[in-house]
């Protein structure tokens, strides 16, 4: 018999080598590694992570690094010049990398102030062979960890308690009771999203499974869970019968499983009875205010809850006819009960998503009035307070809607509607790039099985935006070639990815051709016409800027569009280089408008450009401070406040430099914070 140790060293030998032979490939990632291993993806993404502990992505870049040690150490080489040389196209992103990995810069290495070249090998040794080391650790942990807890715990379960349910079959020959199957179903997840102690995967995720021929371990690897729910009942004149198992997905065997017969005016209990099971069977922690929720009954009048369950089959067409529909049935079922207020919860969001994309709102008092008596009649139902939330956001009152979102996902931890709202509002409304990934990675672990590829492409696509924004450059990388790889005619992802290698490499001129290359595909576009005219303004090349936002201009002024109004200043400023003064100052005075309007965490950096384009130095200095003392800024703003030609007159300021320094330093601090802490919560 082979030695596993052997084995283990083999492939990992063979890896490094790999990864070496072609490490000046900046482009050279986990797709070239496996093709090159032959080796699948999903194979060598789970083979790294078992030797190594790291993910595939983290141990090409740990190779790259100890490369890069190894010539800092043994060349004459600039730190710029290894920087590409081990394969990273950006110089700043290779330092602080490097940083993070060995707690010192490159540039400390070349002036010595790390340990002699006997350490340092030392600290190559123990890099090259950490998987080895960590893995032997762990397992003393682990075994010291079972010794004490033996007596505690003998049945200790540390699978990750994660679950989907899914749909439940209908048994009855009357396929009209198919939404009262459908409403045991959705409830009994609904209660076990209440939850904190479990991940639960969304209804949506799992509705393509309803006539799957897939077996257990193939749904639960798709929807990277644990544990699936499987269930099927009818219903026959006043009784109800159900079968439900919970099912372990690695053996494929259940867990719990038993039949239930029972009235229906005791469903509530039955369902209340099925959620505490599952939970009991997989060792999940309810707390009393969580089963506080799940044992409050929605209604106790049961014509009113058939009614309920009559309307959800129409509500998640989501179509404007079973939106009308729904309306009508959820009616119905206040009809019968007037303090029913998950009825008034879904009829807010009905009128909400009728009137989401108009111009010329028509709901807005009944969105208003239905989410009021929602949370009278419960206020502590995440429902409630997402009505309410949908209220404020439909008057544009983003700021309101935050407090009640964040307070119905204390409720329901594993709402992924309310996820996606947050994750929304901190991209656009209320800019924070910490929140925005933070809640865009967790709808990944909820929703990502739920769509096709179309819809999975521009999932992929957000979670790339915040991940960029962040300063995660390889991250983005990868989620944004799935976006592509899901769907290649992507609207928007070629742009984000012209604009990642640029964060990459910072190649100007290779992003300004990915960019044309997508505008000549449909010169209607706005959105890259002015990004186009913008890299034209950061080379100086002040024609060419002037052709493509005179072009961006006109068409903005034509249509009457209130849009990238932060642009303003660029294009004065490329106006003004072409003797065009009077026009020059009318986009000025625009953008100044713009600067006393905004009341994001922009304000004084957009004031700062304004004053150093007035020639006010001394006042620009001191918006740049406070700028300075800001958090969760874009990573754009570290890029490109370098190429912005209207700062030159700055830069040979030594405080301006060091301003810049501070803001840069506080940015990467920030970003290896919020790195540890999005590792604390399983979300990388």
């Amino acid at each position: 018999m082979s030695n596993t140790s052997d084995i283990h060293s083999d492939f990992i030998e063979k890896a490094e080598a790999t990864i070496l032979e072609n490490i000046t490939n900046e482009q050279f990632g986990v797709s070239e590694l496996a093709e090159l291993m032959n080796m699948s993806r999903s194979s060598l993404l789970r083979k790294i992570k078992t030797h190594t502990k790291l993910s595939a992505n983290q141990y090409i870049r740990q190779v790259r690094l100890t490369k890069g040690l190894e010539m800092l150490q043994q060349t004459a080489s600039t730190v710029a010049e290894i920087s590409y040389q081990v394969g990273f196209g950006n110089t700043s992103y290779f330092i602080k990398c490097f940083r993070e990995q060995y707690g010192y810069s490159p540039g400390e290495v070349r002036k010595g102030i790390v340990p002699d070249k006997n350490e340092v090998a030392q600290v190559n040794g123990s890099n090259k062979y950490r998987w080895h080391i960590t893995t032997a650790l762990a397992l003393i942990v682990i075994i010291v960890a079972v010794l004490l807890l033996r007596k505690e715990s003998p049945n200790s379960n540390d699978i990750e308690k994660s679950i989907a349910v899914l749909p439940f079959i209908n048994e009855s020959s009357d396929s009209l009771n198919l939404y009262f199957v459908n409403g045991l179903m959705e409830t009994t997840l609904n209660n076990l999203q209440k939850i904190e102690d479990l991940r639960v995967i969304s209804r949506t995720s799992v509705e393509q499974y309803r006539n799957t021929n897939k077996s257990v371990p193939e749904i639960a690897k798709e929807l990277n869970v644990n544990y699936l729910v499987e269930g099927s009942g009818q219903r026959f004149g006043d009784q109800v019968k159900l079968n439900i198992q919970l099912i372990e997905a690695s053996s494929d065997r259940p867990v719990w499983g038993e039949q239930y017969n029972r009235e229906v005016e005791d469903v509530f209990a039955l369902q209340n009875e099925v959620a505490r099971k599952i939970a009991d069977a997989i060792k999940a922690t309810i707390r009393p205010s969580e089963m506080d929720q799940i044992e409050k009954k929605p209604t106790e009048n049961l014509l009113a809850y058939d009614y309920y369950l009559q309307a959800l089959v129409p509500y998640n067409t989501g179509t404007k006819e079973g939106l009308t529909a729904a309306i009508s049935l959820f009616k119905k079922a206040i009809e019968h009960d007037p303090q029913f207020a998950l009825a008034y919860a879904y009829l807010a969001f009905s009128y909400y998503n009728i009137d989401q994309f108009q111009n010329q709102k028509q709901y807005t008092e009944q969105i208003n009035n239905n989410a009021d008596k929602a949370l009278l009649y419960n206020p502590k139902s995440a429902e409630s307070l997402m009505a309410k939330a949908l209220y404020y956001m439909q008057i544009k009152e983003y700021r309101l809607a935050l407090p009640h979102l964040e307070k119905a996902l204390e409720y329901n931890p594993n709402s992924s509607p309310v996820v996606q709202m947050l994750a929304s509002l901190y991209s656009n409304e209320i800019p924070n790039t910490e929140k925005y990934l933070t809640y865009a990675l967790k709808g990944i672990q909820l929703d990502i099985a739920a769509y096709d590829s179309v819809s999975k492409s521009y999932i992929y696509l957000n979670l790339s935006n915040a991940l960029i924004q962040n300063g995660f450059v390889e991250e983005a990388t990868t989620s944004i070639n799935k976006s592509l790889d899901y769907n290649p005619r992507n609207y928007y992802s070629p742009i984000l990815k012209a604009y990642i290698l640029f964060a990459k490499d910072g190649n100007i001129k290779q992003t300004q051709k990915l960019l044309m290359k997508e505008w000549d595909k449909d010169t209607t576009r706005l959105d890259i016409l002015q990004e186009v005219a913008k890299f034209y303004y950061y080379e100086e090349e002040y024609d060419s800027a002037f052709y493509f936002y005179k072009k961006f201009v006109n068409t903005r002024d034509r249509y009457g569009l209130d849009i990238y109004p932060q642009e303003d200043l660029k294009i004065a400023i490329v106006y003004e280089k072409k003797g065009l003064n009077t026009q020059a100052t009318k986009f000025f005075d625009a953008y100044a408008e713009y600067c006393e309007k905004d009341q994001s965490i922009y304000k004084s950096a957009s004031l700062a450009v304004k004053f150093v384009y007035e020639g006010k130095y001394d006042k620009a200095i001191e918006q740049f401070k406070i700028f300075a003392t800001q958090d969760n800024y874009q990573y754009w703003i570290l890029l490109f406040m370098k190429k912005d030609p209207l700062l030159k007159p700055l830069k040979s300021d030594p405080e301006f430099t060091e301003i810049l320094q501070k803001i840069e330093d506080r940015f990467w601090e920030k970003q290896n914070n919020l790195k540890k802490l999005l590792e604390n919560k399983g979300l990388i």
